[in-house]
């Protein structure tokens, strides 16, 4: 067998020219990234991915898939050492990290997906990739506070900034949203800032898939804790909200070690919501300590199973096509001007806002939120049906007015089935 070692900094690749014998299917997990060998604190930088199809060829540092939403590394093998930390430094769409190893994977030391804490404004709280940023705090006048972002993020007030929500509600904060299977894989929600003070809410933690066809063990931790929010009594009385716990998910053959698994809300003057755990495996021979018990999900799989790395094809999807009248990108960065606005309103009252979806009922709730960078209040408003585009499959677009304001900021849809 040829192998080819390259090595940057603490990080080291190791292509290799053959693979193990699969314990379970994981589709696409071919080994072309090599073998991630980190033996220093390392910071992978999410932006360097190329962008294309999840499933083709890697060449180091990822693939970038917009359909997916989803960073995609195909590593033959995974060591993170005892006593250092892998990060990472997010692409500019924050999407979610995904690992498909065709060997095993060891954790010993930590992954870090944490949401950052508050931020003096007009710096927003960054999330861990997948998850959703902190409010801001008051930055001048005529640029007041701002909510959380995420449909769980936090609202903004005069005195004090809730906390954003994901597995469960954040203090004063949304209601949950998510499923317990981690499909897809998202992240948490920011909490909110407020109008006392230059501190905003914390970021939503981030989201994270390991799938491996043979075992998994962590001994060390795996972390997508939401960011902390600023609790200051007088005089300043900043009191703005943590961001929400992220998403871990993990499937393999085997699980083992005693680790830990962290997706805990952000403290604050209100605290965030709990992430979501989903553990998939054959064999469960590990004592690991899931911080969140309340939103764990376990499932046992069969021998040879196939992972389900994305939704079914038959999937409920929506999406925003259109607001106010501008298409809306399949890829919105919500960059707030660093690359452009991603659509431009001229409405200065009310927006309408076109969503389509894909084989979610009539009766469903479809729920849009409108997130303003500065000064307002989040707003939201159920959609009604407009037309039925075909019956088989499903797809039907829906329509929403909300509020508008001057400045820049974020649209997002929920569904809520029946």
């Amino acid at each position: 067998m040829k192998s080819w070692k390259i090595i940057i900094g603490g990080l080291v690749l190791v292509l290799c020219g053959s693979l193990t014998q699969a314990a379970i299917v994981v589709p696409g997990a071919d080994g072309s990234d090599g073998a991630l060998l980190v033996a220093e604190n390392t910071v992978i930088d999410l932006s360097l991915a190329t962008t294309g199809e999840w499933d083709d060829a890697g060449t180091g540092d990822g693939v970038y898939d917009s359909n997916k939403w989803a960073v995609v590394f195909k590593y033959s093998s995974v060591v993170v050492s005892n006593g250092v930390t892998v990060s990472f430094a997010n692409h500019p769409s924050r999407a979610p990290v995904v690992w498909l190893v065709s060997g095993d994977v060891t954790i010993d030391g930590s992954v870090n997906l944490n949401g950052q804490s508050y931020q003096t404004a007009p710096v927003h709280a960054e999330p861990g990739p997948g998850g959703f940023r902190g409010g801001v705090g008051t930055y001048s006048s005529g640029a007041y506070s701002s909510p959380g972002f995420g449909v769980g993020g936090g609202q903004q007030s005069g005195t004090t900034g809730t906390a954003g929500s994901y597995g469960t509600a954040g203090g004063s904060g949304p209601s949950a949203y998510g499923n317990q299977s981690l499909l897809p894989l998202i992240g948490g929600s920011g909490g909110g800032g407020d109008d006392d003070y230059s501190g905003g809410g914390g970021a939503g933690g981030g989201a994270l898939l390991i799938a491996s066809m043979q075992s998994v063990s962590v001994d060390g931790s795996v972390v997508a804790n939401g960011g902390a929010g600023r609790n200051a009594g007088y005089p300043n009385n900043d009191q703005t909200g943590g961001g929400s716990g992220g998403g871990i998910r993990i499937v393999c053959d085997t699980l083992e070690g005693a680790g830990v698994l962290e997706v805990e809300g952000g403290y604050g003057y209100l605290t965030g919501g709990l992430g979501r755990t989903r553990l998939e495996r054959v064999v469960n021979a590990n004592t690991i300590d899931v911080n969140a018990e309340a939103t764990l999900s376990l499932l046992t799989l069969q021998p040879g199973a196939t992972a389900m790395v994305w939704p079914p094809s038959n999937a409920p999807t929506a999406k925003i096509i259109s607001i106010g009248g501008g298409a809306a990108p399949g890829d919105p960065l919500v960059s707030f001007g660093t690359h452009g606005a991603d659509v431009v309103v001229t409405q200065t009252n009310t927006v309408q806002v076109v969503v389509e979806t894909s084989n979610v009922e009539t009766s469903s709730v479809v729920v849009v939120r409108s997130t303003p960078r500065f000064n307002q209040a989040y707003s939201t408003a159920n959609a009604t049906v407009a037309e039925v585009v075909t019956p088989d499959p499903l797809v039907v677009r829906w329509v929403a007015d909300l509020p508008v304001g001057s400045g820049y900021g974020a649209m997002q849809v929920r569904v809520i089935r029946p």
